[in-house]
């Protein structure tokens, strides 16, 4: 019998606690995203997960841990060779990544690579530069509605992104267009994990708007994952955020799209309120997208608040045998250099209205932990070639 009947792990994208030991080889060294937001800020209003153990996991600015946590927490180190979303994700899931996405955050995409996306498409690229979706549209739509041209783009993250105006380069052919870039990039060195339609609407600059018509072309995962197993097992996989893109829909069995991290957890605490059989596996992508990369400290400071005062909402509403997991996939101190993610440890915190006590857990050395003890408790084999081991046993 499962010891848990459901267990909901979130992700708080980005909060990284602490520079691993080979950091300086990622060019990160001394990063703390999670400490270095309160070294600036002094203090935040984070009573849940204060109360979870984190400031005893992790004490920074001017706050330290509390006497008697009820959560068991410890710090994880990343196995794979990383430190990107879809890594993180895959580890936590029993995949190590040994050879890294590709980034061309300051080059732009090869002329090579560019060229034959050109030759294919029959149009011609315009961008191939590192920039936020919404500046560049402002900066080159005009032309591109004038030209028939294509604005093609990236960022710190592993992704070629295609900006298409909804009017005049239709749906069809933004998507055939991706769909020839995903497959371009499957060359090992040209190998992105996302390539993102991007359509807009607008005729000239102060007009232009991205529309919910995105559509991500993800990588699947390289073998199966422990989500692939419970799926398998007949048991629910509910997918929020961007768990369904991270994992090209492989294991997943309900999935719901997020505006914000905010409504991500109002989406999981909908879902906490229903009765399912399984996982609830959660991404709140705002701390990354909007804050981590764009080095904003107190925007990234006040969304941890945020959440604290969702999470309050969703441990009232936890059963007696649900597990809560959060956790991180990877850093993106905002006080750092560049706007690039961090090679971190991240925290994990547990707990159930059924644990006896709280208190530290010996420190883990790969994400993997994560799907391992999933596995155990919902009575399933890890898939072949997976990693990770289970600490169930810790969680009581």
């Amino acid at each position: 019998m499962n010891k848990y009947k459901r267990a909901f792990v979130i992700v708080l994208d980005s909060l990284g606690i602490g520079a691993m030991p080979d950091s300086h080889k990622f060019g990160d060294d001394g990063v703390d995203t999670f400490g270095h937001i309160l070294d600036q800020m002094g203090r935040l209003n984070i009573p849940n997960l204060r109360r979870l153990g984190m400031l005893n996991l992790h004490p920074a600015g001017t706050m330290e841990g509390v006497e008697e946590p009820i959560g068991r927490y410890l710090s994880v180190g990343e196995a794979s060779n990383g430190k990107d979303t879809m890594t993180g994700h895959w580890e936590m899931m029993g995949i190590k990544t040994e050879k890294p996405f590709q980034t061309f955050t300051d080059t732009g995409f090869p002329p090579e690579l560019i060229a034959e996306l050109e030759k294919r498409c029959g149009k011609r690229v315009i961008g191939n530069k590192s920039a936020s979706g919404t500046e560049i549209i402002e900066e080159l739509g005009e032309e591109e509605i004038q030209t028939g041209a294509m604005i093609v783009y990236t960022s710190a993250d592993s992704v070629l992104q295609i900006c298409g105006n909804e009017e005049t380069f239709d749906f069809d052919n933004l998507y055939r267009c991706c769909e020839i870039a995903r497959e371009i990039t499957l060359k090992d060195e040209w190998r992105v994990g996302r390539v993102i339609a991007r359509p807009y609407v607008g005729k000239k600059k102060g007009e232009f708007k991205r529309t919910s018509n995105r559509h991500d072309y993800a990588l699947k995962p390289t073998g199966p994952t422990v989500l692939n197993a419970l799926k398998d097992a007949g048991l629910d996989v509910i997918g929020v955020g961007k768990i369904n893109d991270i994992f090209c829909g492989e294991g997943i069995t309900d999935t719901h799209r997020s505006t914000s991290s905010v409504h991500g957890m109002e989406q999981t605490i909908e879902i906490c309120q229903e009765d399912f059989h399984g996982l609830c596996f959660v991404n709140l992508v705002d701390f990354d997208a909007l804050w981590g990369h764009r080095r904003d400290v107190e925007g990234y400071g006040r969304e941890i608040e945020k959440f604290d005062e969702k999470l309050g909402v969703l441990m009232e509403h936890l059963r007696e045998d649900d597990l809560l997991i959060l956790t991180a996939d990877h850093g993106n101190d905002p006080t750092y250099k560049g706007t690039d993610h961090t090679r971190e440890y991240v925290p994990l915190l547990a707990y159930s209205k059924n644990m006896a006590y709280g208190g530290p857990i010996e420190d883990q050395h790969t994400f993997a932990i994560i799907g391992a003890t999933l596995a155990e408790n919902f009575g399933v084999a890890m898939p072949e070639g997976t990693i990770g081991h289970s600490i169930l046993d810790k969680l009581v």
